[in-house]
């Protein structure tokens, strides 16, 4: 009976992974709504236990769960809207100039580039400054029309489009029904548990709850202190394009070593384009060896720990896996399915260590 027990519990198990599996595509929207209702909810709780006015006072209030999740949303919304403003604007300023001066860097690089491959290899560039300046001058001044563009993807990518609002819509839907009945849902999962398995089930809970809570808090902090450190850092040291290659470097610091080799190529590369001169990149290497140290040595260990327990070589895989099977939604989710994972493994291992078939 326990055997086959056992197997009915291994095929639910390994039912419910390849219907998650199949349906990956859908599941997206589901995901990160999820993910943000995990890291909101402690949000909702706060605003949900606030009394105004005091218990004695005749003009109490005590904001009910709709209300608190409301507020977390129009607070996530009013975020959003924010980053939007800054970035796009941003972007489309940044895009005009980098138009604007490839024939300036065209005609660098072919001054400096050439004689050497002349003299090492015998090859000769045929790149036409010319022509570059009077394709990019005719066309960037349509750049900044973004209505006609959207306008012309919903002609020309029409379900795509849709199915791509579609998500984003639901996305708010999702996040609203989980954040109003987190704790319901989280209460009914701990009822169908064995009660015998209950207590250490709730222990790992707990610990995979402080992980994932300082891991993805922590990250995301470090995440913005770094891309203001290295847009200061570029700045500072001249750089024209600092303030999306600084942005970019911090942002991507979740993949280990992505953010730091990524950001300083485009650095190094924007750099000898812009100034022609090795001697004038120091200050921007500078910059990133720096960010480095802060990042390792300082920011990570303090806003994040070491509780995570994960090498950067199970972290790189692991995001490759989940991007390989899941696409984004495996992205967003590798780490803190790593972390949950290697949860269980120590406490898998701590009851290998204790048992008759280890002691003997």
């Amino acid at each position: 009976m326990n055997k086959h027990t056992n197997t009915v519990w291994l095929v639910a198990v390994l039912s419910v992974f390849g219907l998650i599996y199949l349906l990956g595509p859908i599941l997206t929207p589901f995901l990160i709504a999820a993910i943000l209702a995990y890291i909101a909810n402690p949000l909702v709780n706060k605003i949900e236990a606030l009394q105004l006015g005091g218990h004695q006072s005749k003009f109490s209030f005590k904001p009910s769960r709709s209300i608190a999740t409301l507020l977390v949303l129009l607070l996530l919304l009013a975020v959003l809207i924010m980053i939007v403003l800054i970035m796009i604007p941003l972007l489309q300023h940044e895009f005009v100039q980098i138009s604007q001066k490839i024939p300036v860097y065209l005609n660098a690089a072919k001054a400096n580039l050439e004689p050497w491959l002349q003299k090492n290899f015998g090859v000769s560039t045929d790149i036409d400054p010319a022509q570059i300046q009077a394709i990019l001058t005719e066309n960037w001044k349509t750049t900044g029309n973004f209505a006609k563009n959207i306008a012309l993807s919903l002609s020309n990518h029409g379900m795509a489009v849709i199915g791509w609002l579609g998500n984003l819509i639901l996305i708010p839907l999702v996040l609203f029904y989980l954040l109003l009945d987190w704790n319901i849902f989280m209460q009914k999962i701990s009822a169908l548990l064995p009660r015998q398995l209950i207590a250490k089930t709730q222990e790992i809970a707990s610990e995979i709850d402080a992980v994932l809570a300082e891991f993805l808090r922590g990250q995301l902090t470090v995440m913005v202190l770094m891309s203001i450190f290295y847009a200061t850092g570029l700045w500072m040291a001249g750089l024209e394009f600092a303030l999306p290659i600084g942005i970019l470097s911090g942002l991507l610091g979740f993949i280990p070593y992505l953010g730091f080799g990524l950001g300083l190529t485009l650095a190094v590369i924007a750099g000898v384009l812009q100034f022609g001169n090795l001697g004038d990149l120091v200050p921007m290497l500078v910059v990133f060896g720096l960010g480095q140290l802060i990042e390792s040595m300082a920011l990570t260990p303090w806003l994040v720990g070491d509780r995570i327990g994960l090498h950067p070589l199970v972290v790189i895989f692991a995001l490759m896996a989940g991007g390989q099977l899941f696409g984004f939604a495996g992205v967003l989710l590798a780490l803190p399915v790593s972390a949950a994972i290697a949860v269980g493994f120590r406490h898998a291992k701590q009851q290998y260590l204790s048992s008759r078939f280890y002691l003997g």
